[in-house]
């Protein structure tokens, strides 16, 4: 796959996760859920800059509960249950010397708790949109997803479309190529990952943490310039697609008992 596409609007970078994994190596310290050394808070104590809501939404069974977990507690649970309602998990990292705290919610992906998780979208900054690469329908159902998010959130959301289950490749129903051409025209940011082995899992969610923060502080400086007023100032704001199979490589991550 090229290292840059070219898209309206201007040209889309495919950026190496790698790198940027590199960058932000997370390492458990064991000192709860969510802490980390490095880039990670480690004490309660220490004073949040910002608290940044992010969902995680798309259809049920692709793993957004997994990846969360992942996220937050380094754990994969193989005896996970569907999420009922809306559920969410916090982690603190440190992005440019500021203290962050993510609250990431899980959002059921059942139509029948739809109604109920579409009030969540209200406030958040991010939204991580999920689907199963072995499982084709999961995938067309993201436009629908999109739409929905885009009715009721800020227009200036972060969004990721994140394909998951990369470890189960050789069951692989929706081409990488598929997933980046859509994120490419909705303006997305794209990655594959694997909540079971923690392929990728740290590196999407921290590259929307730095997003959000950019986007925050861009809308901060200019309302101080006196050059917005409310939450339209980054509307049509074009999102680069970062993430390709060839580039997606990542220390494999112990998996932790499981106490969920």
């Amino acid at each position: 796959m090229n290292a840059e596409m070219n898209g309206g609007g201007g040209d889309l970078r495919i950026n190496s996760v790698l790198e940027y994994s590199k960058k932000y190596h997370h390492q458990d310290d064991g000192q709860g859920q969510g802490q980390g050394q490095g880039m990670f808070s480690t004490g309660e104590e220490e004073k949040i800059d910002y608290v940044y809501k992010v969902v995680v939404i798309g259809d049920s069974a692709v793993g957004k509960s997994q990846i969360l977990s992942r996220f937050t507690k380094n754990e994969f649970c193989f005896d996970s249950k569907s999420t009922i309602g809306v559920e969410f998990q916090t982690r603190t990292v440190s992005i440019n010397s500021k203290l962050i705290k993510a609250q990431i919610w899980d959002t059921a992906g059942q139509e029948r708790y739809r109604a109920v998780t579409s009030a969540y979208y209200r406030g958040a900054l991010g939204a991580m949109l999920v689907y199963d690469i072995t499982k084709r329908q999961t995938f067309d159902h993201v436009a629908r997803w999109v739409e929905e998010l885009r009715a009721h959130a800020d227009s200036s959301i972060v969004i990721m479309l994140i394909g998951n289950k990369s470890d189960l490749g050789d069951q692989r129903a929706v081409p990488t190529e598929d997933a980046v051409e859509f994120a490419e025209n909705q303006g997305l940011y794209f990655s594959e990952t694997s909540a079971l082995s923690g392929d990728n899992v740290d590196t999407a969610f921290l590259k929307l943490l730095e997003e959000i923060y950019g986007v925050a502080s861009r809308k901060a400086l200019d309302s101080s310039n006196g050059k917005v007023n409310g939450g339209d100032m980054l509307n049509g704001l074009k999102i680069d697609v970062i993430g390709a199979p060839e580039l997606e490589i990542s220390e494999m991550k112990k998996l932790s008992a499981c106490s969920c």
